[in-house]
């Protein structure tokens, strides 16, 4: 059985608009919540918007008075006071609370792999993936007291046209094209999972109003493994750079160069990313990525090409990379 109607807290975001987009190019109705702001992820035609604040507990069930959904998803929730506030808005209104988690939540650094759903969620290095955790929790005890029926999906690190997934992000790309030196941590042949919302979309909308999803955690990501330089170097290639320079430096120089890059190293980026996803692949039979990350990357870099606005250059952040390849 699939959801005939949805609701989504969130969709317009990186992940969220793709999962929108999927929905409804498979006839589902799809209302979404939001503040009525505009978004580089505009929504399609036929989507409905409730004008709400999500945070704002007494005005997010009045607007959503009297209307019933066969699936919530929660793309908003990041702290157990969140997803606390969002199921007392839809206990009543839903067979199914979807929450989008995160990978980040799994055990770092991992013990075995490939990592699974059944991976100890542990996360020492990241308040993200610790309040994920905690969200996580509150589902599964909200789940368990037959209070709201809960899937969890787990995705890892998910990209659309608008993100360069270097640290520094568009600024590392200007670099290169610059013929300046960018940073990539340790030796850079770590493996990595990376997945285009459109593919990470095409998995995730048949798990809504599945009755065999009810109470389970699922992976959704690639199953292209890419290591860190073949990211910078995809990207440098999208960019029409020819000789980019990368420069090595250990997570620990990284961490305390720029603190504020600790916990996306120590918490996720620093450690092997190779995933199991039997268990999606079997709830979604013949799913498979289309858009490998050589793809990925022309668009990332075809869209800020595209309007010259979107091309920032962080100032401290290139200082800070000029100080970390000298």
């Amino acid at each position: 059985m699939t959801a005939k109607s949805v609701l989504v807290l969130g969709g317009t975001g990186q992940i969220s608009a793709a999962c929108v987009r999927e929905a409804v190019g498979r006839g589902i109705a799809v209302t979404v919540v939001n503040r009525g702001s505009t978004s580089i992820r505009p929504l399609p035609d036929g989507v409905e918007t409730v004008i709400a604040d999500v945070r704002d507990d007494v005005g997010l069930q009045r607007a959503l008075r009297g209307r019933r959904f066969d699936s919530v998803v929660d793309f908003l929730s990041f702290t157990p006071e969140q997803v606390c506030a969002a199921v007392a808005a839809v206990v009543d209104r839903t067979d199914q609370f979807v929450f989008v988690s995160s990978a980040s939540a799994y055990q770092k650094p991992p013990s075995r792999l490939p990592i699974a759903e059944t991976t100890p969620l542990f996360n020492p290095f990241s308040a993200y993936a610790r309040d994920k955790i905690a969200c996580e929790t509150v589902l599964r005890d909200e789940h368990a007291r037959s209070r709201i029926p809960v899937t969890v999906v787990r995705p890892s690190h998910t990209y659309d046209r608008t993100h360069v997934p270097l640290l520094g992000g568009w600024t590392a790309v200007d670099r290169l094209r610059r013929g300046r030196p960018i940073v990539v941590h340790g030796d850079g042949t770590s493996p990595w999972a990376i997945t285009h919302a459109d593919d990470f979309a095409r998995a995730f909308v048949p798990l809504l109003g599945s009755p065999a999803a009810l109470g389970e955690a699922f992976n959704i990501m690639s199953t292209e493994l890419l290591t860190w330089n073949r990211i910078a170097l995809d990207l440098a290639d999208a960019a029409g750079v020819t000789a980019p320079h990368l420069v090595h430096r250990t997570t620990h120089d990284l961490a305390a160069s720029a603190p504020q890059w600790d916990a996306d190293l120590r918490g996720d980026r620093s450690h092997p990313a190779v995933f199991d996803t039997t268990k999606i692949l079997a709830h979604v039979p013949g799913w498979a990525p289309r858009i490998p990350f050589a793809l990925g990357a022309r668009q990332i870099v075809d869209w800020f090409d595209a309007d010259p606005s979107r091309r920032v250059v962080d100032p401290e952040v290139d200082a800070l990379y000029d100080r970390l390849t000298a």
